[in-house]
């Protein structure tokens, strides 16, 4: 698209077509997911999807996939309570630096957060090897749906309190000084104030933590052990990697497919007004707590919250130190994995900022921008809005392994192979990076948009001297954020990640398979550091100093 600026002495200026970019993005993205599923499809020339549905493996993979998603929500939840109210009615030393901790694990890579419940967990990990020293040995089985709820829980109960807490913070301040008027304490000061507001949120919360938990696939296949731990994703990828059955993987990707679809339904009419972050921090005149045993449950639940988070990542630390000296860092094809891991990185962070940024364009100008026919604007809209989200319900495997058939016999996977990652990881990011956009792109549009269409601006230039002076920070941070998901991510990798195309997270996962652990530990803590260091810089360089 190029720039115009109308002559005044020509007549009136044409308005650029609002629903260009959101219809560019919107064909782009149905032709990959279009691409995916014809492919699947035609593939399993033979399905019958009577005798796949009813394959007891089917269901018993379903029974377990359900069943590791419900208990690692509901304990998520359960743990992510009491810690909120703690930090909600508590003020410390460390207080802030406890919350930046508590969003480490939602940037650390999910096979490198398996490995160090591994480390510390495990039969020989660090736990197993303190007991043992001081005279009590206890070798636990890791592996297994034990396992796979640990690592759940790592991920989700920070996020969960994140949350809550932020829920927590939305309570205005006359009801807690109302409370304290009343002389409320206890349950009675929970059920009346604060359980109304956990209301709203809570079932919201616990469907999106579900479908987490329900599409997991790097957790999963770390800490598996064997077929009777997998879920549907991972049975999509033994389908297609091992047994090559196109029929077995389209209808376990339809299923899966169906059930995603029916959860994000039940989560956008269970979610509430959503609780704004910008309010974790801000004090609140709370005149409970104070008592002995209030001080008591809330010091065992931070410091035992806080010990599950910190200790898996010290183990990273501690295992990938001790693994330095060893020939790994000297292995060529440890830093070719690096190089592919980065080119993966930046292109599906390239093309999830320009999806989302058509899409939250076009949104903007939809919804403000003048015009007729306002209803068909917005529906027109919301149709946008619903594409950057439709990774929610196609989840990226299915995505991936649609696409691994379609080329499979008809061109060389190789060549193809880190551009499809890149691409199905962009999708994966997308939802992140929409939310991220629209509203810094509405606040534009509302500000300078009918300035701009006055001047004829479009293109390049409306972009440069309009939208970008507010969509910068929160572009930078989205750019950050889909760039490290697509680093550390395995899911889509792991069907593409062999002959020579393997990324940092599929070497990481082949060296735990040949059980080479120590070489892994020092692989996953590169993963961390270049992960952590490479969503700074770019957060930074283009979001600017100052995060909005």
């Amino acid at each position: 698209m190029g720039s115009r600026i109308a002559n005044p002495t020509s007549g009136r200026p044409r308005r650029p077509i609002p629903s260009l970019p959101g219809l560019i993005a919107l064909l782009a993205i149905l032709a990959v997911i279009g691409a995916a599923t014809t492919g699947l499809v035609r593939a399993a020339t033979d399905l019958d999807l009577l005798a796949a549905w009813t394959d007891p493996y089917l269901w018993s993979v379903l029974r377990f996939t359900v069943l590791q998603a419900g208990l690692s929500t509901l304990i998520s939840i359960a743990v992510a309570i009491p810690v909120a109210r703690a930090l909600s009615r508590r003020r410390f030393p460390g207080r802030t630096l406890l919350l930046r901790l508590f969003g480490l694990p939602m940037v650390v890579p999910a096979v490198a957060g398996a490995f160090g419940i591994l480390t510390l967990f495990g039969r020989s990990g660090l736990l197993a090897e303190l007991t043992a020293a001081l005279g009590w040995p206890l070798r636990p089985n890791i592996y297994g749906l034990t396992g796979i709820l640990m690592a759940h829980v790592f991920f989700n109960m920070p996020f969960a309190v994140r949350v809550l807490l932020a829920a927590w913070a939305t309570i205005p301040a006359e009801s807690w000084r109302l409370a304290a008027m009343l002389g409320l304490r206890g349950s009675d000061l929970f059920r009346l104030v604060e359980w109304p507001v956990l209301r709203r949120q809570l079932p919201g919360l616990a469907a999106l933590i579900f479908l987490l938990c329900f599409t997991s696939f790097a957790v999963v296949l770390t800490l598996g052990s064997g077929p009777a731990s997998a879920t549907i994703e991972i049975a999509i990828y033994q389908a297609l990697r091992f047994d090559f059955d196109p029929g077995r993987a389209v209808a376990l990707s339809l299923l899966q497919v169906a059930l995603c679809a029916l959860m994000v339904l039940a989560a956008m009419r269970l979610t509430g007004r959503v609780a704004d972050e910008g309010g974790i921090g801000r004090p609140v005149l709370r005149t409970d707590g104070g008592t002995r045993t209030a001080r008591a449950i809330d010091t065992t639940a931070l410091a035992l919250a806080a010990g599950f988070v910190v200790m898996p990542l010290l183990a990273i630390l501690v295992e990938g130190l001790g693994g330095l000296g060893k020939p790994i860092l000297a292995s060529a094809m440890l830093w070719r994995a690096a190089g592919r891991s980065l080119a993966v990185a930046l292109g599906a962070g390239l093309i999830a900022l320009a999806l989302g940024w058509a899409l939250a364009h076009s949104i903007a100008a939809l919804r403000i921008g003048p015009g007729v026919g306002q209803g068909r604007r917005r529906r027109l809209a919301r149709l946008f809005e619903l594409s950057g989200t439709v990774v929610l319900v196609v989840p990226p495997l299915a995505i991936g392994a649609g696409l691994f058939v379609t080329l499979l016999g008809t061109t060389d996977l190789r060549r193809w192979a880190l551009v499809i990652v890149a691409l199905v990881n962009a999708l994966m990011a997308l939802p992140f990076v929409l939310r991220l956009l629209v509203g810094a792109a509405e606040l534009a549009q509302h500000r300078h948009g009918r300035l701009a269409d006055s001047l004829g601006l479009s293109g390049w230039a409306r972009l440069r001297l309009v939208e970008w002076p507010l969509l910068r920070r929160p572009a930078g941070f989205a750019l950050a954020l889909a760039t490290g998901l697509a680093f550390g991510d395995l899911g889509v990798a792991a069907l593409f990640g062999s002959d020579g195309n393997e990324t940092l997270p599929v070497l990481v996962a082949q060296l735990l398979g040949a059980y080479r652990l120590q070489e892994a530990s020092t692989v996953v803590l590169l993963l961390v550091l270049f992960g952590l260091l490479l969503f700074a810089l770019i957060e930074r360089s283009l979001g600017g100093r100052e995060r909005g």
